[in-house]
């Protein structure tokens, strides 16, 4: 039965159930789940690169970063701006990880496009449409998140107006809506999740650490949206959450990423999802 809805590209129809994302080999939808990584901003050189090395032994494939923060308060810290994106290029050559991080706005857009193999817009930006008409004239992969305000039409004709511009690599992602209640940072709209899997045939991956605003409800969120059928998973983890610079309430030490990897693994080995770094993948297809 075809949904009639005020979008045309991004739903879901008989001829295009599914959409599949490839960021440089890595598969972010179908069968694919996908676990993103890496610090709210990057700090410094140090910071950035021991974070990095242990995402890698832990068979991370995609490494977030920002390196242009939007901020509430203009007072607080903005980031290191192109000389982030420059640490994030020798992260990524060092290591082999893909790198998904903010543009602000379309005047950015040529700075931080060498550097990303994702390009992000953030929550305040889901509904500057001149922006994302401009995007969809690019081949980069889009990771649109889901606004602060936004209903799921709302954020479903978003990514229309990407899609109209010819980029159909577009990864939705669900990071929680305002409420009127302050005991977490946002709501986290588990619902979202199979809802725009029956509407779209887009992929939708979550960030529990912007949803809840607290570390300790990371691990708990992540599992939630990974049963209700999320294609992936994005969280926040720092070296030393305590003297982060940016959002260290919600970011995950090295012990407790470690924690959410294993659950995970367990917690998919009954799906359908599969969940394994590529490295162990070859070692397994050798034997």
């Amino acid at each position: 039965m075809e949904i009639n809805t005020s979008y045309r590209l991004v739903k879901k129809t008989l001829e295009k159930p599914e959409t599949l994302v490839n960021v440089s080999g890595n598969i972010i939808g179908g069968d694919e789940f996908t676990l993103i990584a890496g610090p709210c901003a990057i700090e410094s050189e140090e910071q950035i690169f021991s974070i990095a090395e242990f995402l890698s032994n832990k068979g991370i494939k995609i490494m977030r970063g920002g390196a242009y923060k939007p901020r509430t308060s203009p007072y607080a810290f903005q980031g290191l701006k192109k000389e982030g994106l420059k640490l994030l290029k020798k992260v990524s050559e060092k290591y082999g990880m893909k790198v998904i991080t903010e543009v602000l706005d379309l005047s950015l857009l040529d700075t931080v496009y060498p550097f990303a193999d994702i390009l992000q817009i953030g929550a305040r930006n889901m509904k500057n449409y001149h922006f994302l008409k401009e995007l969809g004239k690019t081949d980069k992969p889009i990771l649109l998140k889901r606004g602060m305000d936004a209903t799921i039409d709302e954020w479903l004709l978003a990514a229309e107006y990407i899609l109209l511009g010819g980029n159909e690599k577009v990864i939705l992602c669900e990071r929680g809506i305002r409420s009127f209640d302050n005991s977490t940072r946002n709501i986290m709209d588990i619902a979202a999740i199979p809802l725009v899997k029956q509407l779209s045939h887009l992929p939708i991956i979550a960030d529990p650490s912007q949803a809840t605003g607290k570390r300790d409800l990371v691990i708990p969120l992540s599992l939630a949206a990974a049963a209700a059928g999320c294609d992936g998973i994005m969280v926040e983890v720092h070296n030393n959450p305590e003297k982060a610079l940016s959002d260290g309430p919600q970011s995950l030490n090295f012990e407790q990423f470690s924690e959410l990897v294993e659950k995970l693994k367990m917690q998919l080995a009954v799906s359908n999802k599969k969940f394994l770094p590529k490295k162990i993948k070859s070692e397994l297809i050798q034997q």
